[in-house]
Parts: structure tokens; sequence; C-alpha cells
């Protein structure tokens, strides 16, 4: 079975994909700025800031999955933190990129998060696919970067995926935690238009993708993780609040409170477009959670574990 290296593995995704991959059988290490132990799991330090890393992480290193990066909407856009959200992501690509040049590797495959923000913070009624061009805003940018950064790894002979991810739903936090608040002190409102689409995928589901990329070796190049049905915020609020066994009451926000409140990073939620999951349905994956209603009651009411198809 294969040694998989994991970038980022402490994180919300990380942590669930890594115990996916050990249930599954494969040898999995992590490369971390902090060298506090997780479980019985190898880590290696890192800091791609500072140029620092155990060159010795990438030995008999099968498959290197990289999911480091700042959290797009930690913090207000500055100047400052705009930077911080480029290069942790660059900036650990190239590292990574230089290190393996310098030295025999065995890497077959590298994996590395990429985002839907490649297409840009707009509405539209375009079906975005993984042909389509970046978008010329802050998020297509550092998208684009963040790919190239990942691409440069096929000169050395190792098959790259970039994995463009929706908004991941997850019991353990994250967004869905930050929707379902106010929805269940009944002060939650539908944001802007509500026509904004939200592309969202289950966190069991991105996991899935990111293995079968491990082991379906005609998966390359850039590659949609959302789920295959289309949904606005208007729905998704009412959806939720629905699983909820809540009402929406609130009229809209509108969008220049949010534009006040957020500045710049208020276009993550006052816009959105559909996203194609068509390349990863043709490649024979079969979503565990192709409906939102499913994928909340999951989260929010269910404990059972499904079985994946």
């Amino acid at each position: 079975m294969d040694k998989v290296l994991v970038i980022g593995g402490t994180g919300l995704v990380g942590k669930h994909l890594c115990k996916k991959l050990q249930e599954r059988g494969y040898k999995v290490s992590l490369l971390s700025r902090s060298k506090k132990r997780v479980n019985s799991t190898t880590i290696f330090y890192w800091n791609p800031n500072k140029g620092e890393i155990e060159k010795r992480s990438l030995e008999s290193i099968d498959c290197i999955i990289n999911l480091a990066g700042a959290n797009i909407s930690g913090k207000r856009w500055t100047t400052r933190r705009k930077k911080q959200i480029l290069d942790s992501r660059v900036n650990s690509g190239s590292l990574i990129y230089n290190t393996i040049k310098e030295q025999n590797h065995n890497i077959k495959t590298y994996i590395s998060a990429s985002a839907i923000g490649y297409y840009g913070a707009s509405t539209s009624q375009k079906i975005f696919s993984e042909t389509d061009l970046p978008a010329n805003d802050f998020l297509g940018e550092v998208c684009q970067k963040w790919e190239q950064a990942t691409n440069k790894h096929i000169e050395l002979g190792i098959r790259t995926v970039n994995i463009r991810t929706g908004i991941v739903l997850t019991k353990h936090g994250g967004a869905l935690k930050k929707l379902a608040q106010p929805i269940k002190l009944n002060i939650g409102s539908v944001i802007g238009s509500g026509r904004q689409y939200i592309p969202w995928i289950h966190i069991d589901d991105l996991c899935e993708i990111y293995i079968k990329a491990i082991t379906h070796k005609k998966i390359k190049g850039a590659l949609n993780a959302v789920a295959p049905s289309h949904i606005t915020n208007k729905d998704f609020t009412h959806l939720l609040a629905n699983v909820l066994k809540k009402k929406i009451l609130l009229p809209n926000i509108p969008s220049v409170i949010m534009k006040l409140i957020f500045g710049e990073m208020s276009k993550l939620i006052l816009n959105g477009s559909r996203v194609s999951s068509n390349k990863i349905v043709a490649l024979g994956y079969n979503f565990i959670f192709p409906q939102l209603g499913g994928a909340l009651k999951e989260i929010l009411i269910k404990k059972a574990h499904h079985k994946v198809v």
C-alpha cells in the first residue's frame, strides 16, 4: 500500500482525510509547522515561509497531498492578508518542488487542494468546468498561481492533480456551523439577493475524491470537487432551517451590510455560480451525498455511518 505524506493534515479536512487513508491501509505521515504528535502518526517539521523542511520527510513517499493554505475567510482581506493567503499556497508548493528536485525520489503522485475560487467571485448563468480560464480577480489569481506551483511537479515526472473544492460541509465546524448558528437562534436570514449559488460538498465525498485521485492513474490536472446538485443561497438557507426545524422569519440581509462588515471578502458570500462535477462523475465516482438535504440530515441529525458507494 502507498505511503502518503499529507501537508496540512491537522486541519479540518486533513484530520478527516488522514483517518480515512489509515482505515484503507495507507501509511500516513504529516508535514507540519508543529512537532506535536498526532496519535501514532509520524510528523515531520517544515516552515515554508523560512524555506525549512526535513528532507527525510520525502524518503520512500509514493504520494503527496498538499492541503496547506491560510484560511481565505478567516480575516478581512487587507493587503497584508491577501499576501498571506497567496504566499501560504505558492510557497508551500515551491518548497516541495525544490526539495524533490534536489534528491532522488519515488513520488508518483502530487495532489494539491485548490478552490472553485479559480472561476472567480461572481454570479452568472454559466456552469463552470475544468476547461474554463481563471477569473480576473483576487481569487482567480490566487488559484491560478496555486495550481501553477503544483503543476511544476510535472517536470519531475510526477502525476499532478488540482482539486478545486467547494464549500465543505462537516459536523466538526467550518462554514456549516457558521450558517446554522443564527438559524438555531431564530435570527437566520437569506443573504443579499439570495440568487447566488453555493457550490458545496460533503466532507466524506471530498475525502473519497482525494483517495480516488491516488488510486486512479488517469486522473490528472484540474478536478472540481462539488456535489452534482446546484442550489442558491435562498434555497440552501430555507432547507437548512427546515432540517433544523426552524423558520426564516427575517428579511434578506442587504448586500451593503455585508460589504460594510466584511469588506472585499463579502464577495465570497454575495456571489456564486454553478460549478460542474461532470468530470469526476465521468471518471466513475458515485457521490455518497449528491443532494443537500441528505448531506445536512447526515451531519445535523443522523449518527450512523454511511457505506461508500
